[in-house]
């Protein structure tokens, strides 16, 4: 009888046979792997699970989006069709708490388009269960969108996309890989040097040592979809943790049971995941054509759309239960929770004014 290889021995071996891999590489196995990855073989997300997101903390988080969107989508003249496209919907709980709030605007759920993007099989079952009255479809890639605006929705999506480490040495900068000593998997440097002109301007200057991180999946993902959208109008409304401009700095972890783990162990079974960098995705989307707003903290952005005001709403509704929406509110908002850790991001159509960027 043959025996299954590991996702971890099977890393091993493609090292030992083909040499180190490059960090996007060994992230993308181990997250995405066909049948092994951390994304395809389980469902990560809850007390079960090795996080939780904010949808998964309050359903404020997401009906407050359903509010945004619906103000989108009345700036561009309510129109009768258009596509809502989730990338990574997780249980499907964000999308749902969107539609709930979203649909009781007149016309908005006859219109409704709503497509999701999603690798994990799990997840996936989940995602039809939760929201098969608004009959989902999933998209394999970019490229197929009925006519009508586009409004895209991602939460916590950008940041599992593999990133490639480069580490600033005294000639120059080298791509950081993954290797083997003995049989213990390792970080190293390529011993070639990057040609300085591949690298940008900005990090010409930086010490030794510095790493420099760069996620040509998330360049890829934005410049496609705001392709279509500079072409059919809408929107790209990004929430990750990360930072506004581009700059230096080591930012990949990995999580598994609630806490911090080491990247290089149990591969498929830890979450790896790196900040985003929402200044290389703004450039992208600008030259795709799209209006950028500038990037906020999440706690600045749900206060805006009136979370507070929300918050007040449901305690009163619901007085047994408003010490838990309050410490939900203060977990999404606070600057020592998540509401400076994570960042808000929007690339749109020329002429909308989307709410909360500003006073």
């Amino acid at each position: 009888m043959t025996q299954t290889l590991t996702l971890e021995q099977q890393i091993d071996i493609q090292i030992r046979s083909g040499g180190p891999m490059s960090v996007a590489n060994y992230m993308g196995l181990c997250l995405t792997h066909p049948t092994k990855g951390y994304y395809r073989a389980r469902d990560p997300i809850g007390s079960k699970g090795d996080f939780i997101t904010a949808p998964e903390i309050s359903q404020m988080f997401g009906e407050l989006i359903g509010f945004w969107l619906v103000n989108l989508w009345q700036q561009m003249g309510e129109p009768k069709a258009y596509t809502l496209l989730e990338l990574g919907p997780g249980r499907g709980t964000l999308m749902a708490d969107i539609l709930r709030v979203a649909c009781r605007a007149p016309g908005f759920r006859d219109g409704l388009d709503l497509r999701l993007f999603e690798t994990s099989p799990a997840l996936m079952a989940e995602q039809q269960q939760k929201l098969a009255p608004y009959e989902p479809k999933y998209l394999q890639d970019f490229n197929n969108f009925a006519d009508g605006p586009v409004l895209v929705v991602a939460n916590e999506f950008f940041d599992a996309l593999p990133i490639r480490q480069f580490v600033r040495q005294h000639d120059g900068w080298h791509e950081r890989q993954v290797g083997l000593l003995d049989t213990k998997r390792i970080f190293g440097l390529s011993p070639t040097p990057i040609p300085p002109e591949a690298m940008p301007e900005a990090i010409a200057g930086a010490e030794i040592g510095t790493v420099f991180e760069v996620c040509f999946g998330a360049a890829e993902v934005t410049n496609q979809l705001a392709k279509v959208i500079s072409a059919q109008g809408g929107s790209l409304l990004a929430i990750d943790y990360g930072y506004a401009e581009t700059q230096v700095g080591e930012t990949l972890q990995g999580v598994r049971n609630h806490a911090y783990a080491d990247v290089l162990e149990a591969p498929g079974e830890t979450d790896i995941s790196a900040h985003v960098d929402f200044g290389a995705m703004a450039n992208v989307a600008r030259k795709a054509g799209l209006a950028v707003q500038p990037v906020v903290e999440q706690g600045q952005f749900l206060s805006r759309l009136g979370i507070g005001e929300r918050s007040a709403a449901l305690s009163k509704a619901n007085p047994g239960a408003a010490e838990t929406i309050e410490t939900a509110r203060h977990r999404l908002v606070s600057p020592d929770q998540m509401g400076k850790l994570f960042k808000v991001f929007c690339a749109h159509s020329p002429g909308l004014m989307p709410p909360g960027f500003t006073q």
